[in-house]
């Protein structure tokens, strides 16, 4: 028998793909996964809840993908773009959901509000998968600028019909050129470290 709290996302995701987010209450998911009321709340107490737990749901399976050993030829933009296609082929089966979800984000502002420390900690969770740090000031940087590049590409990517999602690929590309440049800046004194290279030495202090 399938986990109720798995039954539930399920039937979350089922419903608002079909009826919008808005029009969904925690009663009509209850009853789609065959669970009581109460025992849906003590697992989700809200459909923020319930879209909190698709994203950790979807960081799950990428991270799952991720190599335990590095390439050292890759560089971090090259293990940050794998990372985020693994994403995009995760969310492919949930584009119907994802759109719904994304209208009410549009019409709620304090959905957005609410979500706020899940999506940082998915963006964080696809900085660590490529070998980039995401603690600290920089790491916070690293993490907004991440959600804002996933927000623009999913764009492009709600409008992909085809088979390699090779729409997605550009453009995730071309953002990533850029937001290179903007993290060069936010490196210049801290090195992203490359899994396959060993650490420099640290310099003697100037005189």
């Amino acid at each position: 028998m399938m986990p109720a709290h798995q039954a539930a996302l399920d039937a979350f995701l089922g419903l608002i793909a079909e009826r919008g987010f808005a029009a969904v209450t925690l009663r009509d998911v209850a009853q789609a996964a065959n669970l009581g009321l109460a025992d849906l709340y003590r697992l989700y107490p809200d459909k923020t809840a319930l879209v909190a737990a698709f994203v950790a749901r979807v960081d799950a399976e990428v991270l799952s993908g991720t190599p335990r050993q590095s390439d050292p030829e890759e560089t971090a933009r090259d293990r940050l773009f794998d990372t985020m296609m693994r994403r995009y082929d995760a969310l492919r089966p949930h584009r119907a959901a994802l759109r719904a979800i994304g209208g009410a984000f549009r019409r709620d502002p304090l959905l957005m509000l609410g979500l706020g420390p899940a999506l940082r900690r998915s963006m964080a969770a696809m900085l660590e998968a490529a070998g980039v740090p995401s603690d600290g000031f920089s790491g916070a940087l690293r993490q907004n600028g991440l959600l804002a590049l996933h927000y623009a590409v999913s764009r492009v990517f709600d409008q992909d019909e085809t088979g390699d999602l090779s729409k997605t690929m550009a453009a995730l590309d071309s953002r990533l050129k850029s937001a290179e440049k903007w993290s060069q800046f936010i490196d210049k004194y801290v090195e992203i470290p490359n899994p396959g290279k060993a650490a420099p030495e640290p310099r003697s202090p100037a005189p």
